[in-house]
């Protein structure tokens, strides 16, 4: 398989892990010689509730029996997308009332930076240096990192940058700006919170001039920093509201929400303002709504502060400088780059799945599934020590 993955299948670096999977479960992901891996990724944030959690492949399941694709998104009520769109409003802020699903977050960024522009009728897009919301045009637009898209240019025009948590930066938020778009929690920039009441201010500059905010929630969302969105830590309510990854519980999807009276702009003015075939698809739908329903239900969303704080009592070593992020949306940050490839390389061969941060080289991400047992926990971080001691007493 190995050879015919390089030659068939495109990849997006030139030394993928390349690891032949065969199944997964829990926080397990098993290779073709039925080697077993300690999941702390967890698809990139995508599978909350861990592999194959039996809730999830039920609900996929009883779906299938009844239909997959019958029609483009918004034509046809189809009850699982519909339930998960009013369980999302029964568990967001009242201004928060109606989601439109995408097939990615990627998607629903793109639709929820044009549902900005058209209730404005502003051009600005005001972003985050070091901000990664995706990579179709628009959202490579507002990614502020310019080696990562300037073989790409010309990109969408008219779009500005501030720094996160910096305060100064607030007056470039003008009468002419559309929309400031931020993620809640930096992520490709190495799991940066907001401080200093930062979100709360960026929300009161936006309602003084108004602009529309935009919180990225594709990796903070859906339960992994002890609340359902990470904006419940921070005081700050956006206009529109973008969640993906673990939305779907290990399925593709996307999704923005905003009020109705915004989000009924898209019907008009054009008609047909945002469109999508597979958007809310059915099978997708009964996927996300098991997963959610799961994490609202359960206590997995109480326990997950307490995990955060048993990862940061077992992993300290001189080799950890800082521990970053909240929840299960964690970085651990290292002297070098040489210092973290070396650990997420030597921790695959010991049986431990980590992985990289987009902009910060030093960073290594920990985002394990929410159902990740005390134990799982602490084998996975007594191998992380024991690779860390490896390179320290070199």
């Amino acid at each position: 398989m190995k050879s015919d993955f390089f030659k068939y299948q495109a990849q997006t670096t030139p030394h993928p892990l390349a690891l032949e999977i065969s199944h997964a479960n829990g926080s397990y992901i098993y290779d073709k010689n039925n080697t077993a891996y300690l999941d702390f990724v967890a698809g990139v944030s995508a599978c909350p509730l861990g592999h194959n959690h039996p809730k999830v492949v039920s609900a996929i399941k009883k779906q299938l029996d009844s239909y997959m694709h019958v029609m483009v998104y918004g034509e046809y009520i189809q009850k699982s997308a519909l339930e998960l769109a009013k369980l999302l409003a029964n568990n967001l802020p009242k201004s928060l009332e109606k989601t439109y699903l995408t097939n990615s977050g990627t998607e629903a960024i793109e639709g929820a930076l044009k549902l900005a522009k058209r209730a404005t009728g502003r051009s600005e897009i005001i972003a985050a240096h070091k901000a990664y919301h995706g990579n179709t045009m628009g959202a490579m637009s507002v990614m502020g990192f310019e080696e990562r898209k300037q073989a790409f240019r010309p990109l969408l025009p008219n779009i500005n940058f501030i720094e996160f948590n910096s305060e100064k930066d607030l007056k470039k938020i003008t009468k002419k700006t559309a929309c400031v778009i931020l993620e809640t929690i930096q992520g490709g920039a190495g799991f940066i919170e907001p401080t200093k009441g930062y979100l709360e201010k960026v929300r009161a500059r936006c309602t003084s001039v108004g602009t529309l905010l935009i919180l990225d929630e594709i990796q903070p969302g859906i339960g992994r920093t002890g609340k359902l969105f990470g904006f419940e830590n921070y005081n700050c309510i956006p206009d529109i509201l973008v969640t993906g990854k673990g939305l779907g519980g290990g399925m593709p999807i996307g999704a923005f929400t905003a009020s109705s009276k915004l989000m009924d702009l898209l019907q008009v003015q054009p008609a047909l303002g945002h469109i999508t075939t597979f958007g809310g698809h059915p099978v997708i739908a009964a996927s996300a709504l098991a997963t959610l329903k799961e994490i609202t239900e359960s206590n997995l969303m109480q326990k997950v502060l307490e995990k955060e704080q048993l990862f940061k009592t077992l992993l300290v070593h001189p080799l950890i400088l800082q521990i970053r992020g909240k929840g299960l949306m964690l970085a651990l940050i290292t002297p070098s780059s040489e210092i973290t490839n070396t650990l997420i390389l030597r921790c695959q061969e010991k049986g431990l799945i980590l992985f990289w941060l987009l902009f910060e080289p030093r960073a290594i991400r920990i985002t394990p599934p929410l159902t990740i047992t005390n134990d799982e926990i602490t084998i996975g971080c007594q191998l992380i020590i024991e690779v860390l001691d490896e390179m320290y007493n070199q």
